[in-house]
């Protein structure tokens, strides 16, 4: 085999999850924060992308970050020439810890409207998508964000999911499409069930060469999202934590056994920079154990 249809198998099967460690300029500081990294730490934003880098090279580096359990990670476009170990980002993921390596691509959300957030603009994407495929990335990430259950607004998001999707589709790559229900959405049941059918509606305009994955915030229904991960179309629906803790989250997935968690936050949870390595990797090693038993 390849090592794209390595990649691709492991993505389809794989018993694990795929861990996020894509913050990006808004949510670096939150994110460096509960890390134990304050704001007066660093002065300017080349000196907070080197923080969380050390933060990430620490988490890739630990002995359970692997693919053993993590399957695959997100990562922010920085990272993605940055070296862990004289060794590129990708190549290290994949070579080192055998872990498929993503991209985060989208530039933020625009403002809300008609109850839902859309991606900005990605004018230089081509360009991003060319340098991925050549770093060795094997798929992308993209977010936007539903707020009510309005089924134009999430019409909309979809829409610009697969438009974008088949764009990446066309670079070689497999991406992530991410349109998040808000959890504290007090239609957030309702949005959910819409969600599921426009999804469905544009899965089946995909050729047969057309493959794409979902991120999904975690259903108020369990199994909900089972009919998208059957799917010809689709090679893995994957959860986001979405602001719920590492055991609300790894509850609640545990739910939807056609899922596995692609968590951010969760993942990173009760990790600080002042612990010793011995107590990060333990502290660490607990997360992905409790997230890799909700995902199997």
């Amino acid at each position: 085999m390849t090592k794209t249809s390595d990649q691709h198998a492991q993505m389809h099967t794989g018993a694990g999850f795929i861990a996020a460690l894509d913050q990006s300029g808004g949510s670096t500081p939150k994110a460096l924060g509960l890390y134990g990294v304050d704001a007066n730490d660093y002065d300017g934003e080349e000196a907070m992308f080197a923080e969380v880098q050390k933060m990430r090279e620490r988490i890739i580096l630990a002995d359970d970050f692997s693919g053993k359990k993590v399957i695959g990670a997100i990562l922010f476009e920085r990272t993605m020439t940055e070296s862990i170990n004289g060794k590129k980002v990708p190549d290290y993921l994949w070579e080192n810890c055998n872990v498929v390596p993503f991209l985060k691509i989208d530039k933020g959300l625009e403002e809300e409207n008609d109850g839902v957030q859309l991606m900005k603009p990605m004018p230089d994407l081509d360009a991003t998508l060319q340098a991925a495929a050549k770093a060795g990335i094997f798929g992308t990430k993209e977010r936007s964000v539903i707020h009510i259950a309005y089924a134009d607004g999430i019409e909309q998001v979809v829409a610009q999911q697969f438009e974008v999707a088949r764009q990446v589709i066309a670079a070689g790559l497999v991406p992530i499409i991410e349109p998040e229900v808000n959890i504290h959405s007090e239609t957030k049941a309702a949005a959910e069930d819409i969600l599921k059918e426009v999804i469905l509606k544009h899965l089946d305009t995909l050729a047969d060469d057309q493959n794409v994955m979902l991120k999904l915030t975690i259903p108020d229904a369990a199994g909900l999202y089972d009919d998208l991960a059957d799917h010809a179309r689709v090679v893995r629906v994957v959860a986001l934590s979405g602001g719920y803790s590492t055991d609300v989250a790894c509850e609640k997935l545990s739910q939807n056994t056609k899922m596995i968690a692609s968590f951010s936050r969760a993942l990173t949870e009760g990790l600080q920079r002042s612990m010793s390595d011995a107590e990060f990797n333990k502290a660490l090693g607990t997360n992905i154990d409790k997230i890799y038993h909700a995902s199997i």
